[in-house]
């Protein structure tokens, strides 16, 4: 799809990788989209050393400035939507209206978000406080105030699911709070990821304020953590990462935003509306073919409806188109790739041996005779201890556990080690809300899939640390002043 070998971004300049390029494979067709840039370890901690130098004019440049940068390569972004989309397509598997609609249209959203976010106030007045004499001074009353400062350099570690998505709501609200930044993306898909880059140069974005460096190693995010001119690092993935991560992180003290795994429960109550429940619960199998934290993957249903909602289920299901993501009416695309498809399969047939029951799915499509294609699967007779139950599968599997009453549904869902996004679906608003805040998790949706674009998103539990999203973002990418002084 691209013929020329994507070059690294670093301090403002193309640069050509020191360890030669990869191949970054369509996961539909198994043909190579591109060749991305393998950085070295020496050219990672160059980069860092870039966004460190570039810190200290960039931090103190006006906001007004940094937002419109920020609106100028959303606009360029906009340019090139179909482009754009095209190529996020080809490295991710995504269908036509997930790649236009909720990757690139998303990233460029998130820029036009933070450009307003970049005006958005970083002082706060607090109430003054009188003072009596004593050891720290006279008396007085004295006056404070909170401020934002932007927290330095930021690696930014990008997941696959979304290529534009994520590193936009990392990428751009640290810049809008004055940060630099060393961007690593996901090594399956990342030739987007310097199409943002490419967008953030023509829209003037000064040199070393961001720098993109890839590879297929993991040698590559680790320099990216372990350089000693990062301030913090915003990570996207696996709970498992994401843990040896905040080991690095530690020993430095670097500050950390992580957004790891999430095994999402719907607790479906005895009055839900089914219709509703499957709807939501279906996207399991169709948005990003499963592989998304926030799917609502562990079913935990209420006995006196859990064979009415297994049947639709199943049904739901069986109406998915599965196939190549480019072809209209299409819902379901690959997984990521042939590695990970295997590994959805393992789950699959290990659910069969801890006795799970397959009631739709289970057997790999061939809708092409290429591509890392996995059926939507729905496993039931589940209890709670199967590690199908309780393990990420990332991928089109839905797993259904029945509970007695409301009690047993809540002590259920918050026996995971995970808690990212909950779910809830009752016929009665209260009683959802009571069950809802009673839930171990970052958020939780009532009678919905749906999400406040300005609310924190973020996890309990081992789903992560901090919180994003909205001006939340902001704050995540800053750190907090205190300045005092005598009335």
């Amino acid at each position: 799809m691209t013929t020329t070998p994507q070059r690294l971004f670093i301090d403002g300049e193309w640069t050509e990788p020191a360890d030669g390029h990869y191949e970054v494979v369509d996961p539909a067709t198994e043909e190579t989209v591109g060749l991305a840039p393998e950085a070295s370890r020496a050219q990672v901690y160059e980069a860092a050393s870039a966004a460190r130098d570039a810190f200290a004019t960039w931090s103190r440049t006006r906001p007004e400035e940094r937002a419109a940068i920020l609106d100028r390569a959303a606009d360029l972004m906009q340019r090139d939507f179909l482009a754009n989309a095209e190529l996020a397509q080809a490295e991710s598997g995504a269908t036509t209206a997930t790649a236009r609609g909720m990757q690139v249209a998303v990233g460029a959203a998130r820029f036009r978000r933070y450009a307003k976010g970049a005006l958005e106030p970083v002082e706060e007045a607090i109430p003054p406080q009188i003072n009596e004499a004593g050891p720290m001074g006279r008396a007085g009353i004295f006056g404070a105030l909170a401020g934002r400062r932007p927290v330095g350099v930021v690696t930014c570690i990008t997941s696959y699911n979304n290529p534009w998505a994520n590193p936009a709501g990392k990428v751009a609200p640290a810049l809008a709070m004055g940060n630099t930044v060393v961007v690593k993306p996901a090594p399956q898909d990342p030739l987007s990821v310097y199409r943002m880059a490419g967008a953030l140069a023509e829209a003037g974005v000064p040199a070393g304020v961001v720098n993109v460096v890839s590879g297929s190693a993991p040698g590559v995010g680790e320099a990216a953590v372990d350089s000693p001119d990062v301030d913090m690092v915003s990570f996207t993935g696996s709970t498992a990462v994401g843990q040896r991560i905040a080991e690095v992180c530690g020993r430095s003290m670097k500050r950390q935003l992580m957004e790891l795994g999430g095994k999402g429960a719907a607790v479906v109550l005895d009055d839900a509306d089914l219709d509703s429940a499957v709807a939501g619960i279906g996207t399991t199998f169709s948005f990003y073919s499963g592989q998304i934290c926030t799917a609502p993957t562990r079913v935990l249903v209420q006995r006196a409806v859990h064979d009415a909602l297994i049947e639709k289920l199943a049904a739901y299901a069986g109406y998915l188109t599965v196939g190549d993501p480019t072809a209209k009416g299409t819902v379901v695309g690959p997984v990521i790739s042939a590695a990970h498809r295997d590994r959805v399969e393992s789950y699959v047939e290990l659910g069969r041996k801890e006795g799970a029951r397959v009631v739709t799915g289970g057997e790999r499509p061939d809708p092409t005779g290429r591509g890392f294609y996995v059926a939507p699967t729905l496993l039931a007779d589940c209890t709670n201890d199967m590690r199908v139950v309780r393990e990420e599968i990332f991928g089109p599997v839905v797993v259904v556990v029945p509970f007695d009453d409301e009690e047993e549904g809540i002590a259920l869902a918050n026996d995971s080690d995970y808690g990212l996004i909950d779910y809830v679906w009752s016929g009665d608003v209260a009683r959802a809300f009571r069950v809802a805040r009673r839930l171990r998790a970052g958020g939780v949706g009532v009678n919905t899939i749906g999400r406040n674009m300005e609310a924190p998103f973020g996890g309990f539990k081992r789903s992560g640390v901090g919180r994003d999203v909205g001006s939340y973002a902001l704050h995540a990418y800053s750190e907090v002043q205190s300045i005092v002084w005598p009335g």
